[in-house]
C-alpha cells in the first residue's frame, strides 16, 4: 500500500508530509518542527511544501515573525485524502519496527492503533522486556513517529509486571491482545495458548 501511495503522491518525502498534516489536522507547525518530527531536511521538502501551499492543501501564515504551516481542512479533496491515508496499514512500511529487538531483552512487542488503523485501541504498542535502553527506545519512537506522522502511544513494562497483570486478568492487556493487533516479537511461552483458551 505504501508503494502505491508513494507512486500516487510522487515521493516518500511528500507522502510523509501528507500523512503528517492529515494525521494532525488541528496543528500549526513551523519549518523546524516539520523537519524534526518527520526527520526530513528542508532542502529535500522545500519544493513539496511550496507545491502543497500553492494548491492550498497547506495554509501558510506568520505568527510572531515565524512562518507557520497548517492543514487546510476546507481543501476540496480533504475527506477523500484523509480516508485514503487512514486505509493504509502503515506497519509494513515502518522499517524501524525491525529495530525493536535491539532495545534490550525484549520478550513481547505487539502493535495496534495507529499502526493498523484500529482507532478503538487504547494504545499503539505494548513492549515487554528487561534492561531496555531508554536512549534506544527514545530514538526508535522518534523514528516511528516520523514514519507514521503521529505520536506513538506505547506502554512499556517489565516481564514481571506483565506476568502479574496477565494473571490478574488486567482489562487493558486483555482488551489489547483480544482486539486487532500484530506481533512484532513474541518470546513469551504459552501466551498464545492462554489467549486462545479465553476465546473458547
Amino acid at each position: 500500500m505504501s508503494e502505491i501511495l508513494e507512486s500516487l503522491f510522487g515521493s516518500k518525502e511528500r507522502l510523509r508530509l501528507l500523512r503528517f498534516f492529515l494525521q494532525n489536522p488541528e496543528g500549526c507547525f513551523d519549518s523546524a518542527e516539520i523537519m524534526r518530527r518527520n526527520m526530513l531536511k528542508w532542502a529535500k521538502i522545500r519544493h513539496d511544501m511550496d507545491m502543497l501551499c500553492r494548491i492550498k492543501f497547506i495554509l501558510k501564515s506568520k505568527q510572531k515573525g515565524v512562518v507557520a504551516y497548517r492543514l487546510n481542512q476546507n481543501f476540496d479533496f480533504y475527506p477523500e485524502m484523509k480516508n485514503l491515508i487512514a486505509k493504509a496499514n502503515v506497519s509494513p512500511q515502518c522499517k524501524s519496527l525491525a529495530r525493536v529487538a535491539s532495545l534490550g531483552s525484549v520478550k513481547l512487542a505487539v502493535i495496534s492503533g495507529v499502526f493498523i488503523n484500529y482507532q478503538k485501541s487504547k494504545a499503539d504498542m505494548i513492549l515487554v522486556g528487561d534492561d531496555i535502553s531508554k536512549a534506544k527506545l527514545n530514538n526508535l519512537m522518534n523514528n516511528l513517529e516520523a514514519e507514521i506522522g503521529k505520536e506513538v502511544n506505547f506502554v512499556l513494562m517489565t516481564m514481571e509486571e506483565f506476568k502479574y497483570r496477565l494473571n490478574m486478568l488486567d482489562k487493558f492487556i486483555l482488551e489489547f491482545l483480544e482486539g486487532p493487533h500484530e506481533e512484532v516479537i513474541n518470546k513469551i511461552v504459552g501466551l498464545k495458548q492462554f489467549m486462545a483458551k479465553r476465546k473458547l
